[in-house]
């Protein structure tokens, strides 16, 4: 009953946003840098902080260009802190899991098959983790964090969670057979949890599969004493593949030590061993932190500019944003031109692949001006992303409240492209990739 309280508490701590819920957007704060322990998606309407797995890649897809020394550095801090006690304690994916396998239905028991099968998640680290980031950072200098992108169900629930939100049913235009794809893949997850314990943990999670490198020498987990004389009943109880307590597949849950029949199994928590007082404050720091945490991220003012629109039809109010090459890009300076506004991120595998289309176009036309506005979440310096683009169009990042996105209706769905006539109308508003030739009917009718 104690580790459900402390999942449920991780699960709400980690997503404290429930405006996000509330108005169908993500937290897009300064501490949405900060990495969770647990899988966490940052696509998910209340989280407010990164999932360390996608930071990971992220921090791959960056490395012609920096080393990620920040998410190297806390995934080992984690690591040795705690271990897969994060799996067991922490992360709201495995809350979800053991959920979902309390079903009542038949159950598929552990054997040498699944002991085997337990190492398919290092496998998918390797490869999807870090070989392909980092293939396609440093020969196409393309961003793609493959198993967010391909695999990861919590990314898939973070969409649908958005997706559920009546206010962005214009997304649903955007979803063809990729998602699908993924949706799919997320329900036989979900099935398979219901009839295997913790599926995805077990057989597929990267992130459990980097913990449990740390598992031997973790500061909070389990261990066994002098007592223990090898009867094997923790082994045989426990739902997860480990050979013995404390290895790499340990979730260190502690359900063990309620049947070792010797009581030779409890906590570790380094030298110290918590006193009742502890435990006591240790509770009330954490329903303070949590209370806190609520405020925080849901009793924030919601900065509403008053704007003519974004809509087709309308003008754009007018704002005044500083670009990456330190000139000024004022809005109603640029009318008489045809304006072309494009929201992007470098962690945008669409995004960066059609900038050289926007550029190319900017080149062959003298008429048009093009502003591509980063978003304000900043996993890598746009303007060092850059550098060696030697791109002729203009580049500026969001300031920290949004301003260009809320004047343009911006989402968290990216890319976005917005296309204004010389008379200030709005003519394109769509979240979606564009090609050369959708730019060029766009120009044509901007023309008109």
């Amino acid at each position: 009953m104690r580790r459900k309280i402390i999942q449920l508490y991780s699960a709400l701590l980690f997503n404290a946003h429930l405006r996000g819920f509330i108005d169908g957007e993500i937290y897009r704060g300064n501490i949405k840098f900060l990495c969770v322990p647990g899988l966490n998606c940052y696509s998910c309407p209340g989280a407010v902080g990164a999932c360390p797995l996608g930071a990971l890649q992220n921090a791959l897809i960056s490395a012609n260009h920096k080393i990620g020394w920040y998410i190297l550095g806390i995934i080992a801090l984690y690591g040795v802190i705690l271990g897969r006690s994060i799996c067991g304690w922490l992360c709201p994916v495995g809350l979800i899991q053991e959920l979902l396998h309390k079903i009542p239905t038949y159950k598929i028991n552990k054997s040498r098959f699944t002991r085997l099968l337990s190492y398919l998640k290092y496998i998918i680290l390797a490869v999807l983790v870090i070989i392909m980031p980092l293939f396609y950072a440093i020969y196409y200098d393309m961003p793609l964090p493959s198993f967010c992108k391909y695999i990861c169900p919590a990314g898939t629930l973070g969409a649908v969670s958005l997706l559920a939100n009546p206010v962005n049913n214009n997304l649903f235009s955007m979803l063809g057979l990729f998602f699908t794809s993924k949706f799919v893949i997320m329900i036989i997850f979900a099935l398979a949890c219901i009839f295997c314990y913790r599926t995805f943990c077990r057989f597929i999670c990267p992130l459990g599969a980097l913990y449990g490198m740390f598992n031997k020498f973790n500061i909070i987990g389990v261990k066994v004493n002098n007592s223990c004389v090898n009867c094997g009943a923790c082994v045989k109880s426990c739902k997860m593949d480990v050979r013995f307590i404390g290895d790499h597949e340990c979730i260190n849950c502690g359900e063990c030590a309620k049947i070792c029949p010797h009581k030779a199994i409890s906590f570790k928590f380094g030298n110290y061993e918590p006193t009742k007082i502890f435990n006591r404050a240790l509770c009330c720091l954490a329903v303070i932190v949590l209370c806190l945490s609520l405020i925080f991220f849901n009793a924030q003012k919601i900065n509403k500019n008053i704007s003519l629109g974004h809509e087709v039809g309308q003008k754009l109010e007018n704002f005044t944003i500083k670009c990456l090459d330190d000139s000024e890009f004022n809005l109603y300076d640029n009318l008489g031109k045809i304006i072309i506004i494009n929201l992007w991120a470098t962690y945008c595998a669409p995004c960066v692949k059609e900038l050289p289309y926007f550029d190319s176009f900017y080149r062959e036309h003298e008429n048009i001006v093009i502003l591509a506005v980063h978003s304000s979440l900043v996993t890598e310096d746009p303007a060092e992303f850059l550098a060696k683009k030697d791109f002729a169009i203009k580049f500026a990042v969001d300031s920290e409240n949004d301003l260009i996105w809320q004047i343009v209706g911006g989402s968290a769905t990216l890319p976005q492209t917005v296309i204004i006539n010389k008379e200030g109308e709005i003519i394109y508003n769509q979240i979606g990739s564009v090609t050369p030739e959708i730019l060029a009917a766009l120009y044509e009718k901007a023309n008109l």
